[in-house]
């Protein structure tokens, strides 16, 4: 048996970069990209990858040693060339850093400036914005990336920024040269990508996947969403966040269409569904806000069910009985960039079917099981490591193993260190396992709101709201209270009436809404209405920022030793000081 080697016949490395090379060949006239008036088919996005490539390595994005990798970073939106970039680059030798494009210009630099970016490819859209990011780097050091200017390849501009352009590339370089990692002296442990979660300006977090780790979540997601043959597949979600939930190279293992999207917007949304008989699309919760607000002239008929993957806050069940109506069949998932994306998916089971709407929408709003290339999930006390009882109550952390979780942090191996603990990835996810070994998160770590000794998850509370039918959007944090420590307080945006008025809802009306649905110590202390409450680029509501806004009031109360006469009323305490230069990045969960 000890004879028995490892050799090209019966090894090879384990990488995404395979899935296009045999689209090419199984779906060589299939439509692989659909962008406006632009289409490709598989055997063209092959030999367009190819080609770019060939112009990569030419400008010395080539592998010397795994100490000395090229970083290559692009700023752009949904569009082919990004989607390209996610072959092309990795068969250079070369790791794809996508960038958030919400970002500012500081921000950006700090990426650039923290991978090392041997070149930089920016969307025409977003050459204002890059500028002023080289700008700062020069400024610092006469190391800057060398630019590629993406045109808009259906609807060229004109815009440059230096001598050298994406389409060019494509051109100049060489379609026939073959990729494959068995002929490329490829380590499947080699990073793929580098993909950066939140932090300051100063101190940036690069999350490394592996070939290995992004391929073998390509295929559980595949899997786990049950994607057949020939999907046709909308890009409303970034494809810079975990590459696209991995359906970048998803796509190209089932043989599907991509259609991209520069904007998600309502028209555009209902508009590719309807011209291009899309079947399955990844967003996030607020997508479904836009879906539903679309005006009468944006609407299409859905005639065929789309299949959307959501991530991020669980979707309230009363949103899930507005949005499947309409056509869509919603699977919840969860995960975190450092998982390469999705990490559970609420697989659904056929005898929930016979269940009313009501208990559908909740188990839907579940978590779920693990993808199948996790080695283990489990909810555990980080105090003693115990795995927590399958009661549906006992909350402990959400921890994983398994070969889709990140290599580590990008230089920072402190970090790395502190989010593995016992062959364990700790997410700071709190969540509970019910008897059936479903997991259903109860919030973030630090969003828990402990007050007076009682834990309130601010994901139920937020799940109560929404069911309230005049609230667009929640999201509830902890303030302080003298008596209990903490209590909670709820941002809320609300729907327009037929009036097109908002002001008519009042916060007295949502606190008595409030005590006839919930227990009386989760009921907030405090109402705050807003527009729109804020979001990171994948839809996320920044809690951080609602938590300062909340640190800003305070709870007065007089009498506090009689609880009969107890009054207590909100007010703006004094402006703590913060640090301006603070700049929120792209939030590493789903």
């Amino acid at each position: 048996m000890d004879k028995l080697e490892k050799c090209g016949a019966n090894y090879a490395p384990l990488s995404p970069i395979t899935f296009l090379n045999r689209a090419s060949k199984v779906y060589a006239n299939r439509t692989s990209v659909i962008y406006q008036g632009t289409c490709f088919t598989w055997r063209e996005t092959y030999q367009r990858c190819c080609a770019l490539a060939s112009s990569l390595i030419t400008l010395n994005i080539v592998k010397n040693d795994v100490e000395k990798l090229c970083y290559v970073s692009v700023l752009a939106p949904n569009i082919p060339a990004l989607y390209e970039m996610h072959f092309a680059v990795p068969m250079a030798g070369a790791v794809l850093n996508t960038i958030n494009t919400r970002l500012d210009s500081k921000n950006i630099a700090a990426i650039l400036r923290h991978s090392e970016a041997k070149v930089f490819f920016m969307d025409c859209q977003f050459v204002s914005v890059a500028r002023e990011a080289l700008l700062l780097l020069l400024a610092e050091s006469s190391n800057i990336p060398l630019v590629v200017v993406i045109d808009d390849v259906d609807t060229p501009t004109g815009v440059r920024l230096g001598e050298l352009e994406y389409e060019e590339l494509v051109k100049k370089g060489n379609p026939s040269n073959r990729y494959l990692p068995s002929e490329h002296d490829l380590d499947e442990w080699d990073p793929i990508a580098l993909n950066y979660t939140s932090g300051t300006t100063s101190e940036p977090k690069g999350v490394v996947y592996s070939h290995r780790g992004a391929y073998l979540s390509t295929l559980s997601l595949v899997l786990g969403w049950e994607m057949g043959s020939e999907p046709v597949y909308l890009w409303t979600l970034p494809m810079f966040h975990c590459n696209g939930w991995t359906f970048t190279w998803g796509i190209a293992a089932r043989g599907g269409t991509n259609v991209c999207l520069r904007n998600t917007t309502a028209h555009d949304i209902y508009s590719n569904i309807s011209m291009h008989k899309v079947t399955h699309m990844c967003c996030a919760p607020i997508v479904f806000n836009i879906i539903l607000q679309a005006g009468p002239n944006e609407r299409r008929d859905i005639t065929t069910p789309v299949q959307i993957l959501t991530g991020g806050a669980p979707p309230p069940a009363a949103l899930l009985e507005k949005i499947e109506p309409l056509g869509f069949h919603v699977t919840h998932a969860y995960g975190l960039t450092e998982a390469t994306g999705p990490a559970l998916v609420c697989e659904w089971q056929t005898k929930w079917n016979q269940l009313p709407k009501d208990k559908q929408a909740k188990l839907k709003a579940r978590q779920g099981i693990s993808i199948l290339t996790l080695a283990d999930v489990d909810v555990k006390d980080l105090k003693t490591m115990a795995t927590v009882p399958y009661d549906g109550k006992t909350m402990g952390e959400i921890v994983l193993r398994g070969s889709s979780i990140m290599k580590g942090y990008f230089k920072d191996q402190k970090a790395t260190s502190k989010a593995f603990k016992d062959g364990w990835f700790l997410t700071g996810d709190v969540g509970v396992v019910h008897p059936d070994g479903y997991l259903e998160i109860k919030d973030r770590s630090k969003d828990v709101i402990i007050s007076g000794g009682e834990n309130i998850s601010s994901v139920e509370l937020e799940s109560v709201l929404y069911k309230h039918p005049r609230v667009l959007e929640a999201a509830v944090v902890a303030m302080p209270h003298p008596r209990w420590g903490e209590s909670p307080c709820a941002f809320i945006s609300i729907r327009k009436n037929s009036s097109g008025k908002t002001k008519d809802v009042t916060e007295a009306e949502i606190i008595s809404y409030c005590r006839k649905n919930l227990p009386r110590f989760m009921i907030p202390k405090k109402v705050e209405f807003l527009p729109e409450l804020p979001k990171n680029a994948t839809g996320k509501i920044l809690k951080n920022e609602l938590r300062a806004k909340a640190n800003d009031l305070v709870i007065v109360a007089e009498n506090l030793s009689n609880h009969k006469s107890t009054q207590v009323t909100a007010q703006l305490a004094p402006q703590p000081q913060y640090n301006n230069g603070e700049q929120i990045m792209a939030m590493s969960r789903l």
